[in-house]
């Protein structure tokens, strides 16, 4: 038996009790109504007939013979009624007698003859009537009796009933409200468990109706859930959660991209940059949603390192992007394949600004390190003038070698001062049409005493018709002096540097590229990615100190700064090109 029809009955039950109290309520109403009217109808009625003959039988014990027609008149009419009202026993044979006594009356009353025999038939009469009205009353006192009886009998009917009824229905109210109640807050606590991931509950309604039916159906659910939690799919669906997890929680923001461009997932970091939703990136074209997105447009059109300045948290936040490509891996019948690409936005503004201090105080340092440094040239200056005195050979080695770090460290400020200089944008470039030839010469100038020392030959190429660059002439210069002595260095002796330019077109800027060529170890391609990084240097236990891993970094900004691009080439065991291009002017 379902639910619906179990409700059916039970409201059907409460029903027919309503009925059955109303039905009987009304019954014996109506049947003491009837009683009631039964006593107004047959006695009452009687009562009063009576009683009006009474008094118009007074009427005949009066000598005044005139009144006689309206008493005669009226006491035939109540009589007729009274026959007519005939309801009770003994009744019938009083009525009759009155109606003969008042026939042989009206016989003596007109004309009157003799008054003895009137007041005997009055007397008659009067009896009689006496008696109707007696019977009348008895019968009013029993049928009220009866009807309190009846009355007491509904009341204790009533009661019996009603009080049934109430038990019944207190026990419907009680237990039906449970009946449904109970089963609903089982499965509420099992819903509960199976949310816990306690797929091992059960729900056991000993019922054939809906609640058999859904016990049923929650625990193959519960089964089925169980056996999903134990399958393959189910730990690869947890492991896929931790990892979208793990991805939310990163403080670095991450895009993820199919090889078609389609989002995959955004963390919380990377929703907020953007200022939008999950919704609005998750499973969308990433160029469509460029369109309306200037940061996401920037992040797939530039691939430059340079650090990205967005407006974050009511400040300018520095952040570096990292772009992962992923690829499918190997197998015997596949070949390596790029499936998507991953875009990793690192807050650096901690770093940017801890490199800020850091480049102030470099700059700080440097300037103040260059006045003792200079004390100490002159010094050496002085003891090598012989006029302050001589000095024997293991002196004079001595000067030498202070000589050497005195320049070395004289160098290193000023590299670093050049840097401080770049890094904080107080670099100032006086850039004038100049010519190519004009540059080299001033470099090769500049390093040729350092070049005869190690016997190193320079080489120049360069073509007459080469149009001039807009360049600053010195900080050119010094770039290419960086490069050749970096070449000298690293190049055996009575080696050759080539030092060449030439001119390039693109399809919009026209510019002219300056080249160092050395044929010394040449630099591993794991590194040639770094080697512009500051403070960077060539890992190689074999390879000639004296560097500091800030020139190639300096020359990198000097050259970008001017419009124009560096970049190396070089295999190992044969050799480095360093080169950079200008814009000509």
């Amino acid at each position: 038996m379902n639910i619906k029809t179990k409700l059916s009955l039970g409201l059907s039950f409460l029903f027919a009790v309503i009925l059955l109290l109303a039905g009987l309520g009304a019954y014996y109403a109506n049947r003491l109504a009837a009683e009631s009217k039964e006593v107004l109808k047959d006695n009452y009625e009687s009562l009063e007939y009576g009683k009006n003959m009474l008094q118009a039988s007074e009427v005949f014990l009066l000598a005044d013979t005139s009144a006689y027609p309206l008493a005669i008149k009226t006491f035939e009419t109540n009589l007729q009624r009274q026959l007519n009202n005939l309801t009770e026993v003994g009744e019938q044979e009083i009525t009759l007698s009155v109606n003969e006594n008042f026939d042989a009356l009206k016989k003596e009353l007109v004309p009157k003859k003799d008054q003895g025999t009137v007041n005997s038939l009055i007397a008659a009469i009067r009896q009689d009537v006496f008696q109707l009205t007696d019977i009348n009353m008895q019968a009013i006192v029993r049928k009220n009796n009866v009807a309190q009886k009846t009355a007491d009998r509904v009341i204790m009917y009533l009661v019996i009933i009603g009080t049934f009824s109430i038990l019944v229905t207190l026990t419907f109210i009680i237990n039906f409200p449970g009946y449904i109640a109970n089963p609903i807050r089982e499965l509420s606590e099992s819903i509960k468990q199976i949310a816990n991931r306690n797929y091992e509950q059960r729900l056991h309604f000993a019922a054939n109706d809906e609640f058999g039916e859904l016990a049923d159906a929650f625990n193959q659910m519960a089964r089925k859930l169980d056996e999903y939690e134990h399958s393959n799919l189910a730990r690869i669906m947890f492991e896929k959660r931790r990892i979208e997890t793990i991805i939310n929680n990163m403080s670095d923001a991450i895009i993820g991209l199919d090889e078609k461009n389609t989002i995959l997932f955004s963390n919380n970091e990377a929703t907020l940059l953007l200022g939008l939703t999950d919704a609005d990136l998750v499973g969308k074209y990433a160029p469509d949603v460029a369109l309306h997105n200037d940061l996401l447009r920037h992040l797939l059109s530039e691939n430059g390192q340079e650090p990205l300045k967005i407006f974050d948290d009511g400040k300018e936040s520095y952040f570096a992007k990292d772009v992962i490509g992923i690829k499918s891996p190997t197998t015997a019948t596949e070949t390596e394949k790029v499936i998507g690409q991953v875009i990793i936005l690192k807050n650096i503004t901690q770093f940017r600004e801890l490199d800020l201090a850091k480049t102030n105080f470099i700059a700080t340092i440097s300037h103040e390190l260059k006045t003792p440094i200079s004390s100490i040239k002159m010094s050496l200056k002085l003891l090598r003038d012989e006029r302050v005195g001589s000095v024997n050979p293991e002196q004079q080695k001595l000067l030498e070698h202070i000589t050497e770090d005195s320049d070395r460290l004289l160098r290193i400020t000023g590299e670093l001062l050049n840097l401080a200089q770049v890094e904080t944008g107080n670099i100032q470039l006086h850039c004038r049409q100049t010519l190519p030839k004009e540059i080299i010469q001033y470099a090769v100038q500049a390093i040729r005493f350092q070049a005869e020392q190690k016997q190193v030959k320079l080489e120049t190429n360069i073509p007459n018709e080469l149009p001039p660059v807009n360049s600053d002439l010195e900080k050119t210069a010094w770039v290419l002096v960086n490069f050749l002595s970096n070449a000298i260095r690293y190049s055996p002796e009575q080696a050759s540097i080539i030092i060449s330019a030439g001119y390039v077109t693109s399809a919009s800027n026209r510019f002219v590229r300056f080249s160092v060529q050395d044929f010394g170890r040449g630099i591993d391609a794991r590194y040639k990615d770094r080697i512009f990084d500051k403070f960077f240097q060539v890992p190689d236990a074999d390879s000639i100190k004296g560097g500091t891993g800030l020139g190639l970094a300096i020359s990198k900004e000097f050259i970008t700064a001017q419009g124009g691009a560096i970049w190396v080439e070089s295999e190992l065991g044969e050799g480095s090109v360093f080169s950079f291009s200008l814009p000509v002017g």
